[in-house]
């Protein structure tokens, strides 16, 4: 498997070489560049499996990558660097791009290779980075990138009715479909705290506010969501919950 890391610090480069022949045995040849035209020359030419690729270097962002390769030959899986705030790791997050965050640590390289390994032969790069650029510009974020079968599901937020857990998967129901996703449903909880409208009231569900049917008081109090499905509240938040709603 082949690699390349386009970045234009050497010293960055070498580091993540190192890490890269020291962590993911998979990858077996590593091709280096100073800057991104540089690098597409390189991918044009070599077919890497992988971009280790910079956001920040002169001339060129590295999320300007696709306007000089043809998107339907862009068959990699892109694994961006960066040194970008906690906000902008949640456009990288919901984009469904990995990401190392510097300094890089030997146990995010492992994740995120293992991570585009398991994409491969499933390519949506085209559609993953133009969320992430529009996520990135606006300041904004109003979609989210789901893994499915066949590549990357982007759903707009206010489709999504809720979510459930289901042991180390996750139950998403939208509008139109049902949609079980190998991630917990922490990963969403933790993806979407900033998103106002969805609540957790139970540990088992995340809901979407807007779609509350009915509060129904008895057998301890429970949510009726507008696909019909029922929703348990804790004991410790229902006297949140009901601040809540009547606030809303």
């Amino acid at each position: 498997m082949k690699a390349i890391i386009i970045d234009d610090e050497p010293k960055a480069r070498s580091l993540l070489r190192i890490l890269v022949e020291e962590n993911c045995p998979k990858i077996t040849t590593i091709f280096e560049a100073g800057d991104l035209l540089s690098g597409v020359e390189i991918i044009k030419e070599e077919a890497p499996n992988i971009v280790f690729l910079d956001i920040e270097m002169p001339e060129h962002s590295g999320l300007e990558i696709l306007n000089f390769i043809e998107k339907d030959v862009a068959n990699f899986e892109i694994i961006f660097t960066t040194a970008y705030s906690e906000y902008a790791i949640q456009a990288f997050q919901l984009s469904a791009i990995d990401y190392l965050l510097k300094p890089i640590r030997p146990a995010q390289v492992r994740q995120a290779v293992n991570k585009a390994i398991e994409f491969m032969g499933k390519n949506g790069i085209s559609k993953k980075l133009e969320e992430l650029k529009k996520s990135l510009s606006q300041n904004n974020f109003d979609k989210i990138g789901l893994p499915v079968n066949d590549g990357i599901k982007f759903i707009d937020f206010n489709n999504i009715l809720m979510l459930e857990a289901d042991g180390m998967y996750t139950n998403i129901m939208t509008k139109e479909e049902s949609l079980c996703i190998s991630k917990p449903l922490k990963h969403f909880v933790e993806l979407l705290q900033n998103i106002p409208t969805f609540y957790r009231p139970h540990r088992s569900h995340l809901i979407n506010l807007t779609y509350i049917k009915q509060y129904v008081k008895s057998d301890g109090g429970y949510i009726v969501m507008d696909n019909g499905k029922t929703v348990s509240i804790s004991k410790e938040k229902k006297d949140e919950f009901l601040h809540l709603v009547q606030n809303l």
